[in-house]
């Protein structure tokens, strides 16, 4: 996610759990503050093997990152680095709150970040299917977006191992 205002946040899902990177320019913690231009101490030193693909993919812009997070399928909470908080006014000195409001984990909060992101309304019922993890229907996508690829949704949808619900195939 790019929000148009030198924002961004990078989530990935994979087997070996998720990884989340994000950089908001204007935090106490944005590389460019520094004198030195570098990400922050403690960021990145501790994040697993398992997500070194991750870290090395250019397209991720590693060196524009004000926190990063992870998950393995074992963990019970989301981790991060050991970081020294610098002196702030603000309460987000990593910019995260302000990046990740919208995952609250509450479907309500999600379909008005889109209404605004988007300039869209989407149907808060199929959202609320989503947290729930029921499984997902060409109806349910439809409710989402209308103009979406069924069988590009399904492929994308087994990639992460989303529950789709398969019809008999009639011969």
């Amino acid at each position: 996610m790019r929000n148009g205002s030198g924002d961004e946040y990078f989530l990935v899902f994979c087997p070996e759990g998720a990884i989340l990177k994000g950089f908001d320019h204007e935090s106490p913690m944005s590389p460019w503050v520094r004198e030195q231009v570098a990400v922050w101490p403690g960021i990145l030193e501790e994040v697993p093997t398992v997500f070194a693909s991750f870290l090395a993919e250019p397209a991720f812009s590693m060196d524009n990152c004000s926190f990063c997070i992870w998950r393995e399928p074992s963990d019970e909470d989301w981790r991060h680095g050991p970081i020294n908080l610098p002196e702030s006014e603000t309460p987000d000195p990593d910019g995260s709150e302000g990046l990740l409001w919208m995952f609250d984990g509450k479907p309500e909060t999600y379909v008005e970040f889109a209404a605004e992101y988007y300039e869209k309304a989407i149907n808060i019922e199929a959202v609320r299917q989503i947290y729930a993890h029921v499984p997902l229907t060409q109806f349910m996508v439809s409710e989402l977006n209308s103009e979406a690829n069924w069988e590009a949704t399904v492929k994308d949808a087994e990639e992460i191992r989303y529950p789709i619900l398969s019809w008999p195939t009639v011969r």
